[in-house]
């Protein structure tokens, strides 16, 4: 069984824990003492705690009634590249000075893995994604998230969105950074999806729609089946000669490349949905 963990707000600054039921309530888990979130996802067994909690008698809301807000609390946020064969040949396509290091990081034994930033600066689901104002070719990347505890263990899912400056990139492979991390850059949620190993996970797809003035001008899908890497290695990778006291999220890379004539523009609509967790809608501004 899947159960959806997400952090949301009624009518009041407290960011409360909440389990959401069907697909129009949420169970306030902070009135059982959840303060965060963390807690269960460092749990023995964080289905099992959550579980026990949902059998209290515990105050309901509509979700159309409360906001929610990033359900990332304190862990670091990275991001592993090159993961999928379309990313790979985009990445080769978009830049002659970098494409040999791409084609050869997909076919590694060591993994692309870069930081993308700090939880606070992480864009919920409903809120405000950034393109770069010195950028031509901004794009939005549609990816599966694993929520990895302390422990080096994989305790739940989300979506991602790791905002890119295609053209920066492909200018120059170091300027990496500039491409990927800037404000309003990275979205998660619109919750963490729990209960589910990698062979479910992999039995998800992805679907990315974006809309201009009420128009789907790019949508494409893909599947979680087709990232080449195992999750555990990905993991692994990202715990050696580092620890994450406080749990880290990982973004698994992108398999759907929006055409080389298409950038993002400032009001688009963003939707990313993964069937296993629900759907990431965020709007466009300039940053």
């Amino acid at each position: 069984m899947l159960l959806q963990l997400c952090h949301f707000q009624n009518g009041g600054a407290k960011t409360r824990v909440g389990l959401v039921l069907a697909p129009t309530t949420v169970l306030d888990l902070t009135a059982a003492g959840v303060e965060r979130m963390s807690s269960l996802l460092e749990s023995e067994d964080p289905v099992a705690a959550v579980t026990q909690l949902a059998n209290q008698k515990l105050p309901r809301f509509s979700l159309a009634d409360v906001r929610l807000v990033s359900p990332i609390e304190r862990q670091e946020i990275w991001a592993v590249g090159v993961t999928y064969l379309r990313s790979k040949k985009a990445r080769m396509e978009e830049s002659d000075f970098s494409a040999n290091a791409y084609d050869r990081v997909y076919e590694a034994a060591r993994p692309e893995l870069f930081f993308k930033c700090f939880p606070e600066k992480v864009i919920a689901s409903g809120d405000l994604v950034g393109i770069r104002k010195d950028a031509r070719w901004n794009v939005p990347e549609p990816e599966l998230v694993l929520v990895i505890n302390s422990r080096a263990r994989i305790v739940g899912y989300s979506i991602g969105n790791d905002m890119s400056a295609r053209d920066l990139e492909g200018e120059n492979l170091l300027y990496l950074p500039q491409a990927k991390i800037y404000d309003r850059s990275c979205a998660i949620g619109p919750w963490i999806t729990l209960g589910g190993d990698e062979a479910t996970a992999r039995t998800w797809k992805i679907h990315l729609s974006i809309q201009r003035s009420g128009q789907i001008v790019f949508q494409g899908d893909t599947a979680v089946s087709q990232i080449k890497r195992g999750f555990d290695e990905l993991v692994s990778y990202l715990f050696r000669s580092q620890t994450f006291p406080r749990g880290a999220v990982l973004l698994t890379g992108t398999g759907i490349v929006p055409p080389d004539d298409f950038t993002l523009k400032a009001q688009d609509i963003i939707q990313i949905s993964i069937n296993g967790i629900g759907a990431l809608q965020n709007s466009v501004v300039e940053v």
